[in-house]
């Protein structure tokens, strides 16, 4: 049999050591910000190069000004995404620490529990501040019905968006067209998420492992399906017609399945996710690299 969380050495040092880097790194992130009373409202609020418009013959279409207003409440969407899936964090590991089979995670898990908290109010103060929180538009599908999977599932969800935010964590952090504020909450993020992806990588690969010894092909090949129909649908979660409306973009519905719909959409889902992609295929969790297309409807 593999290695489980329990058992592995590898996973025991990477532990300690995301434990050790954890209390190093402790900042308090609610004397560390500094607030303005506003930000430029005609500024970019996010990258051009990750907006959901870039490239797109209809992104091409808008002016720079609109591509600004774009920006912002892309960025203010971003941000409320982010406060929905550390929501979901925060349930499902509060749900197993000091269970019997995360004992050995369980430290580690104060701390990612304790940093994400920080992170959802940062980010929260940041939309209110500066605009508003977008509701939770998720769209629920069905689970591939795994009992023996649930554990593995949830933590590769949870990697799957911490590594997808991590993206744009990194690109804004550095990008100097970029208010400070918004460079300093994206930096800010990166620096915690780095050992949170770092955990989730460990975590992940030693319980899909254990499911190569117990599962068949058919049962494993149904979590992969599973968990690319899970990271099409985060990415496509950025394509928000709410986003277009309250940019001033007329039939934002439209604007959405003209977006989804263009070439340019798949080359910024490769953008996104090739890190996950990749992880996934090294460690045999998926077969191939191929995610399934957009649904423009």
């Amino acid at each position: 049999m593999s290695p489980d969380l329990a058992t592995d050495e590898r996973f025991k040092t990477v532990l300690d050591r995301l434990v050790t880097m954890s209390q190093r790194d402790y900042y308090d992130p609610y004397t560390l910000f500094d607030w303005p009373e506003s930000l430029p409202e005609d500024a970019w609020w996010m990258s051009p190069e990750l907006l959901s418009l870039h490239n797109t013959a209809y992104g091409k279409t808008l002016t720079e000004k609109q591509l600004r207003a774009v920006s912002r409440w892309e960025s203010l969407n971003f941000y409320s995404l982010n406060v929905h899936g550390i929501r979901e964090l925060l349930t499902e590991m509060i749900a197993r620490i000091h269970t019997d089979e995360f004992a050995l995670p369980s430290e580690y898990f104060h701390h990612v529990i304790g940093e994400e908290n920080e992170h959802m109010w940062f980010f929260a103060k940041f939309c209110l501040n500066y605009g508003r929180i977008y509701p939770n538009r998720a769209m629920a599908f069905a689970g591939p019905g795994i009992p023996e999977a649930d554990h593995f599932l949830v933590f590769s969800r949870l990697l799957i968006f911490e590594e997808i935010v991590d993206v744009f964590n990194q690109r804004m952090g550095v990008d100097d067209r970029l208010h400070p504020t918004i460079q300093q909450v994206n930096q800010v993020h990166h620096q915690d998420e780095s050992r949170h992806i770092a955990f989730g990588r460990q975590a992940v690969a030693l319980l899909h492992a254990r499911l190569r010894d117990t599962l068949g092909q058919g049962e494993l090949a149904e979590l992969e399906r599973y968990l690319k129909q899970y990271m099409r649908s985060s990415v496509d979660s950025m394509v928000s017609p709410a986003v277009y409306r309250d940019a001033g973009l007329p039939e934002p519905y439209q604007v959405r399945r003209a977006v989804l719909a263009d070439p340019a959409h798949e080359d910024y889902t490769r953008t996104v996710l090739r890190r996950s992609v990749s992880f996934m295929v090294n460690e045999k969790i998926f077969s191939d690299d191929r995610i399934p297309p957009a649904c423009p409807n």
